[in-house]
C-alpha cells in the first residue's frame, strides 16, 4: 500500500501535539464487525497470562545481568535546603562500594526536564537527589548512603498552595511560586450570567494522590563499548531512549531501551528517571552493569503524583435548566518543578454552554513534582463539576440526568465540529436501568435509620482516539506462523493480546500461531508512549494494516504460483484457491515455502485521523453506597460503568481495565491522600501502611456496559482507549451517591468518616 507524509495533530493531556507521520495514502476497508470475527471482541485469554501467573515473566525489577552491581540514591531529608558541602570519603572506604557520584563530579551533565543539572545544590523538596552510590549489594549501597556527610543550609519551606501564594512566601524559584496559568474564554461570561434566572456557585477541593504502582521505578543499564542498553520499567521506551541520549550527549542510535513486562505506571513512568542516567554514569565508570531501583519510600516522595485542586465553579442557568454561563476558577500545586495542575477540561467541554470563563493557576511548593496520573485533571474536575450539577438539579427541581440531557451537545464546542461518535445518552439510559435509578432518594437524606443508602452518577469525556505515528511489523514464516513486532508497550492492559487477535482474524489463522514481541527500541518500529488511552487506538490500526498487506502479498504470490489472475482468487481460512478451479489451491505456509524469502515481511502504519471531526470517548458511571451515620463509614455496594468507547477488542481485558479504574477511583474518592506536615515540610505517608489504598474488602460489585460498536470514522479498527475513562467519573458518582444518602454535600476529597460526621452534625 502506498504511503504519504503528514503533520499529525492530536490532543494529549490538554496539549496540542504536532508530529510528522507516515500513513496509508488510501482509506482501508474497516475490520469486519465483531459478530463476524472469530477472535476480536471475544473473551480471549491473555497472550502473556501464563508467564505472569506462573512467575516466569521477567519484569525490569527481576532483571539480573552477570557481574551486576546496585545503585542507591541519597535524597534530601529536608523540604528546602542548599548543599554547603558534601563529603563522601568515609563512604568510599566501605568495603564493596565502587563509586559515588554527586554534583561535584557530574556538574556538566544536563537534565532534560528542567534547567537544573542531574544533581542540583539547591534542593527544593524532600526527595530531591543528593548523591548516588554503586556497590556490590543493595545493603552495602544503603549503608554507604548513611556514611555520606552533607552540610545543609536549611531554608524556609511552603507545602500548601495557600501558603505559597502569600506575598511574603519563600520563593522556590527565582521567578516566584506561580507557574504558567491556564486561561480560556468562550463567548462572554459576564453577559451570560446576566441572562441567568438561577445562579449557583461553590468551591470543591481534592487531595494529592500518589501513583504507587506494584513495580517500583527501576532501570538496569549496561555498556558495550560506546553503546548503552537500558532495561527500564517504562510506559514510553522511545522517550526514555531520547531523553537518556540527550542527557548523556549520545546519539539516539547508541541507546537501546527494552521493556517486556511492567507492573503498573499510571502515567508516572512516561518519562526517563534521573536514576536511569545516574546508573548509566556509574556503569560507565566501573565497567559493570548497574541496577537502580527505588524503594517504596522514594516512590511516595519523588516519582510523581496527581496534584491537588481548589475549584470554584459558577453556573448560570435558565429556569428550564439551560446553561447560560459557566466559570472555573482554580488553583493546584505542581510540586517543586514545572508540571501541570489544571482541572478545567470537563467543564469546558462536556456540556453545551455558550459562555465560558476559565482561570487555573499552578503553584510551586516544596514537594515532589506532579506527573500525569490516569486522566490528569479530569478526575479532579469531574468530581467538582458533577457535584455542582447535582446540586443545581436539586435547586431547579429537576432529575440530575434530565439536567445533563438538557445541556447535551452533539458537537465539539471549540471547533464547532461533530464527534466521530457520541453515545452518552445511551450510556445514561443503560446505566440508570442497571443501577435502579428510579429507586434513588427523590429527596437526598430522606431515609430513616442509622444506615442510609444512596445512588449517584457522573458523566465523563476523554480523548483516547489515538493518532499516528505508530507502526507494526508482521513476519510470516514458512510454517504459516506469524510474528508481530512493535515498539509500543504492554503496561498490563492487554496490548500483546489484542495485537494477536487482530492478526489472527485478518489472516484467518489459529490465534496460537501468532506471536507478539514488544518494547525494544533497537529492533522494532516506532510507536508512541502508552498514556492518554492512546495505545490500542494507535497500534491496532497499524497491526491491521500490516496484516492486510500480508494478505495481499500472499494472494499476489499465490497468483504467480498457481498461474491464476489475482482477481480470480479467494482467500479463506489460511488457504488461497481459484474461484473457478478447485484443483488450484495452496495453503499460505506453502506460498511462503515456494518463494525465495524464508519469511514474508510487511510494516503497517496507523492511518491519519479524519478532518472535520472531534474524537472523544464518553461514559457515565453510577454508584450505590451505604453510609453508616454513626461511624461515618461509606461502603460502595455497586458501580455501573456505561461507556461509548468504540470497538471492544477483548471483552475480558476490557473488563479488567474497568475494574482497575473503578477501584482506583474508589480509593481516590474515599481514602487515598498524601499527607505533609506543615511544620517540618515532611511527607508522613511514605509507605503502603500509612498511605491508604483499597483492598479486596473494599471491592464493590462492578457492572460494565458498552453501548458502542466500532467507530470507523477514527480508524479501520474503530477503537477508542479506555484506560482513563474507566476511572474519571467514579469519584464524582460516589460523591453524588453519598449526598443522595445523607442529604449533605461533602465538597472535599477524600470522603473520610470524620468529614461525614462533621457534615451530619452541622446539618443537625
Amino acid at each position: 500500500m502506498s504511503r504519504k507524509i503528514i503533520k499529525s495533530k492530536y490532543d494529549l493531556y490538554e496539549e496540542k501535539i504536532e508530529t510528522i507521520a507516515e500513513v496509508p495514502s488510501e482509506k482501508e476497508k474497516p475490520l469486519a464487525p465483531n459478530s463476524k470475527l472469530k477472535y476480536v471482541g471475544k473473551d480471549v485469554n491473555r497472550y502473556d497470562g501464563y508467564d505472569k501467573v506462573s512467575g516466569s515473566a521477567i519484569y525490569t525489577i527481576d532483571k539480573v545481568l552477570p557481574n551486576m552491581v546496585f545503585a542507591r540514591v541519597m535524597v534530601s531529608p529536608h523540604p528546602h535546603a542548599k548543599i554547603k558541602s558534601i563529603d563522601v570519603s568515609k563512604a568510599l572506604k566501605l568495603k564493596g562500594v565502587l563509586h559515588i557520584i554527586t554534583n561535584e563530579n557530574t556538574s556538566e551533565i544536563p537534565w532534560y526536564y528542567n534547567t537544573s543539572k542531574l544533581f542540583d545544590k539547591h534542593l527544593r523538596y524532600q526527595g530531591d537527589e543528593v548523591a548516588c552510590v554503586a556497590a556490590e549489594t543493595e545493603k552495602i549501597a544503603e549503608e554507604a548512603l548513611s556514611l555520606i556527610k552533607v552540610e545543609y543550609e536549611i531554608m524556609p519551606h511552603v507545602v500548601t498552595a495557600e501558603s505559597a501564594m502569600k506575598e511574603n512566601a519563600p520563593k522556590i524559584h527565582n521567578n516566584g511560586n506561580f507557574g504558567r496559568p491556564s486561561e480560556y474564554t468562550r463567548g462572554n461570561f459576564d453577559e451570560g450570567i446576566k441572562q441567568a434566572d438561577v445562579t449557583i456557585e461553590d468551591t470543591f477541593t481534592t487531595q494529592v494522590e500518589v501513583h504507587n504502582p506494584t513495580e517500583v521505578h527501576c532501570s538496569v543499564v549496561n555498556w558495550d563499548g560506546g553503546k548503552l542498553t537500558v532495561w527500564d520499567s517504562t510506559q514510553s521506551i522511545f522517550s526514555v531512549r531520547d531523553n537518556v541520549a540527550q542527557s548523556l550527549g549520545l546519539n539516539a542510535s547508541d541507546v537501546r531501551v527494552v521493556k517486556k513486562y511492567m507492573g503498573g505506571g499510571f502515567g508516572s513512568k512516561l518519562e526517563a528517571g534521573k536514576y536511569t542516567v545516574m546508573a548509566a554514569l556509574l556503569a560507565k565508570k566501573i565497567g559493570r552493569p548497574v541496577k537502580a531501583a527505588m524503594n517504596r519510600r522514594e516512590m511516595n516522595l519523588s516519582v510523581g503524583n496527581r496534584p491537588d485542586s481548589n475549584q470554584t465553579i459558577t453556573i448560570g442557568t435558565k429556569k428550564d435548566g439551560t446553561f447560560t454561563a459557566m466559570s472555573h476558577i482554580a488553583y493546584g500545586v505542581m510540586g517543586a518543578y514545572p508540571s501541570g495542575s489544571s482541572s478545567y477540561w470537563p467543564l469546558r467541554s462536556i456540556y453545551k454552554c455558550p459562555n465560558i470563563k476559565i482561570d487555573n493557576k499552578s503553584i510551586y511548593i516544596n514537594a515532589g513534582r506532579a506527573r500525569p496520573f490516569r486522566a490528569p485533571g479530569h478526575v479532579q474536575g469531574t468530581f467538582a463539576l458533577e457535584s455542582i450539577i447535582d446540586d443545581l438539579a436539586l435547586k431547579l427541581g429537576m432529575d440530575p440526568i434530565e439536567l445533563r440531557l438538557k445541556n447535551y451537545t452533539e458537537v465539539d464546542q471549540d471547533g464547532d465540529v461533530p464527534y466521530t461518535s457520541k453515545l452518552l445518552k445511551e450510556a445514561y439510559e443503560k446505566g440508570a436501568e442497571e443501577i435502579g435509578w428510579k429507586n434513588r432518594n427523590k429527596i437526598p437524606g430522606s431515609q430513616t435509620g442509622e444506615i442510609k443508602t444512596g445512588i449517584g452518577m457522573a458523566s465523563q469525556i476523554w480523548w483516547g482516539g489515538g493518532a499516528p505515528p505508530s507502526y507494526a511489523t508482521l513476519k510470516l514464516n514458512s510454517d504459516g506462523s506469524a510474528k508481530i513486532f512493535s515498539g509500543t508497550q504492554d503496561i498490563g492492559t492487554g496490548t500483546y493480546t489484542f495485537m494477536q487477535q487482530i492478526a489472527a482474524d485478518v489472516l484467518e489463522i489459529p490465534i496460537d500461531k501468532v506471536n507478539v514481541d514488544l518494547g525494544d527500541t533497537g529492533t522494532m518500529p516506532y510507536s508512541g508512549g502508552s498514556g492518554g488511552s492512546m495505545t490500542a487506538p494507535s497500534v491496532s490500526p497499524a497491526v491491521y494494516d500490516a496484516a492486510i498487506q500480508m494478505k495481499q502479498k500472499l494472494i499476489s504470490n499465490a497468483a504467480a504460483i498457481l498461474e491464476v489472475d489475482e482477481s480470480n482468487l479467494i482467500y479463506s481460512s489460511g488457504n488461497i484457491s481459484s474461484k473457478n478451479d478447485s484443483s488450484k489451491s495452496i495453503e499460505i505456509k506453502d506460498v511462503v515455502g515456494k518463494i525465495h524469502e524464508r519469511v514474508l515481511v510487511t510494516t503497517g502504519a496507523r492511518n491519519e485521523n479524519p478532518n472535520g471531526y472531534a474524537i472523544n470517548s464518553f461514559g457515565a458511571q453510577f454508584a450505590k453506597v451505604e453510609v453508616d451515620t454513626m461511624t461515618g463509614i461509606v461502603r460502595v455496594k455497586k458501580i455501573v460503568a456505561a461507556h461509548d468507547i468504540g470497538r471492544v477488542l477483548n471483552r475480558k481485558t476490557l473488563e479488567n481495565q474497568f475494574y482497575g479504574g473503578v477501584i482506583m477511583g474508589l480509593g481516590y474518592a474515599l481514602m487515598e491522600n498524601r499527607v505533609i506536615d506543615d511544620y517540618t515540610g515532611k511527607v508522613l505517608t511514605t509507605n503502603l501502611h500509612d498511605y491508604k489504598m483499597p483492598t479486596m474488602q473494599d471491592m464493590p460489585d462492578i457492572k460494565v456496559i458498552i453501548v458502542s460498536e466500532e467507530d470507523n470514522l477514527i480508524s479501520p479498527t474503530g477503537v477508542k482507549g479506555i484506560g482513563e475513562p474507566a476511572m474519571i467519573p467514579t469519584p464524582g458518582a460516589i460523591a453524588n451517591a453519598v449526598f443522595n444518602a445523607i442529604g449533605v454535600r461533602i465538597k472535599s476529597l477524600p470522603i473520610t468518616p470524620d468529614k461525614i460526621l462533621e457534615a451530619l452534625n452541622s446539618k443537625s
